[in-house]
């Protein structure tokens, strides 16, 4: 697969604006461990590899383990997650595939249970934020280091 173009030199304000919104969400209060499994759910489903890539790396350097990296395709099939993580996983499925999916009630319900008011809304700004980062690098073909 050849890479496209360099979408930040291609477009610096562009990037710049991303940039904003992604420091924002790191401070928006939620856990990172959780944010790289939400970060990482997306990308897998994307099918972006550079964040596929970028994203198991900082959720190691954020203490993830191996085994729970390992699941995290399979997260409904595993004991390795809180019901907290298992909801905000749920959620990221549900908002990445919002056209077949239309946001379950079941799926929100569950985000309910786990997460404030605030939170939810924090946690929906996440999986926003992640799905246009891998928008931008399945699009322009961004490839991760070899």
């Amino acid at each position: 697969m050849n890479a496209r173009a360099n979408f930040y030199t291609a477009s610096p304000d562009a990037m710049k604006a991303m940039m904003a919104l992604e420091t924002a969400v790191g401070k928006l209060g939620l856990e990172q461990p959780l944010l790289e499994l939400v970060k990482l759910r997306a990308s897998q489903i994307n099918g972006c590899a550079f964040c596929v890539d970028t994203h198991t790396t900082d959720a190691r350097k954020a203490g993830e383990t191996e085994r729970r990296l390992h699941g995290v395709s399979v997260w409904r099939e595993t004991p390795f997650f809180t019901s907290r993580e298992r909801a905000a996983l749920a959620w990221t499925e549900a908002l990445t595939q919002v056209s077949t999916t239309h946001a379950p009630d079941a799926d929100y319900e569950l985000v309910k249970a786990n997460f404030s008011d605030k939170e939810q809304v924090d946690l929906t700004l996440a999986i926003v934020t992640i799905n246009a980062w891998n928008r931008f690098g399945v699009g322009f073909r961004k490839m991760p280091a070899a």
